[in-house]
């Protein structure tokens, strides 16, 4: 197969962490061709998506004392093209948040790859849906209490009523902007304001999950079914478990709770051609799908004694060539 990866610059992508390199190494070893490109190197001609591609080799990490050891030439590039996408068997779009208008632009012109020699993942349309904050509220009875508002009166009557609450941007990753917000805190008001610029930016905002300091649960989903979890545990100094900000990956399982929840996502995530997804998952609570370059992989991968990247690329193989 030749397969198409829509990312970030290749030379910030971390080989022992980003699940993009997992699956990339992975289609790199079972033989497939492994392209990729940029969302401003995607272009619309006579009707049809192309791209200015690259095809890369890789150099596969190997796990040294509990953990992943990359050499320092871990990828090359073979050679470069422009090409229509619909060449590929499967593009990944795995650009990382923000989805901001260029993310937007980006899927418009993924639609005008063609779906009966090509598949997305994940959809274009599924991703323009799913708001990886805001897709969650479908699923009401798996989550904690939950708004989404711009306004200061409002969002004060939930802190009051909840005591604590987390605040979250709708557009952040790796928890950039997430804050802690507590009823008479005297800050209260002027992170508020921050937060939603002065009312012009809407904002969710959950109730505070004591079992937070347990950990947040990353469990990825494909093709709406569960294949592995990680549990993130927050730093000493920290409410947030993301491991951005330092949360520590511990190994973990999924519970029969988490399993009701995953019941409840799966089906709507297939529905809207979302075929790899990050669920999260706080004392039994749904807090976020995240859908646009779920991570995870690696982490999974060291604590479980799996290989996630190997099974995606198994599942491509099984859907695509058979």
């Amino acid at each position: 197969m030749k397969l198409a990866f829509i990312i970030d610059p290749i030379d910030r992508l971390d080989p022992g962490h980003d699940s993009t390199v997992a699956m990339m190494e992975a289609a790199y070893l079972k033989g497939h061709e492994v392209w990729i490109t940029a969302i401003d190197q995607l272009h619309v001609v006579e009707g049809k998506a192309w791209a200015k591609l690259q095809s890369l080799r890789f150099k596969p990490v190997r796990l040294v004392d509990g953990r992943w050891e990359a050499p320092s030439d871990w990828y090359r590039v073979e050679a470069e093209a422009f090409l229509p996408l619909e060449v590929m068997q499967a593009v990944f779009m795995r650009k990382d948040p923000p989805a901001d208008a260029a993310y937007f632009y980006a899927t418009f012109m993924l639609d005008y790859v063609d779906p009966a020699k090509t598949l997305v993942i994940n959809s274009p349309d599924g991703l323009r849906k799913a708001n990886e904050k805001m897709y969650a509220l479908q699923f009401p009875s798996a989550m904690p209490k939950t708004q989404v508002s711009t306004g200061m009166s409002q969002i004060l009557k939930f802190v009051e009523q909840n005591g604590k609450a987390v605040l979250k941007p709708l557009d952040g990753k790796a928890g950039e902007g997430i804050l802690f917000l507590e009823w008479g805190d005297r800050n209260l008001k002027s992170m508020i304001e921050i937060s939603t610029q002065r009312g012009q930016r809407p904002v969710m905002l959950q109730e505070y999950l004591p079992a937070a300091r347990e950990g947040d649960k990353r469990i990825i989903l494909l093709e709406g079914e569960p294949i592995g979890a990680v549990n993130r545990v927050p730093a000493a100094d920290e409410f947030r478990g993301n491991m951005a900000v330092g949360g520590r990956a511990d190994a973990t399982v999924i519970t029969p709770r988490e399993q009701e929840i995953c019941a409840q996502v799966g089906p709507v995530v297939q529905r809207d051609g979302l075929y790899f997804v990050g669920i999260d998952v706080i004392g039994g609570f749904l807090t976020e799908v995240n859908v646009t370059s779920p991570t995870g992989i690696r982490e999974i991968d060291r604590l479980s004694d799996v290989r996630l990247g190997d099974q995606v690329i198994e599942w491509l193989e099984r859907r695509l060539l058979q």
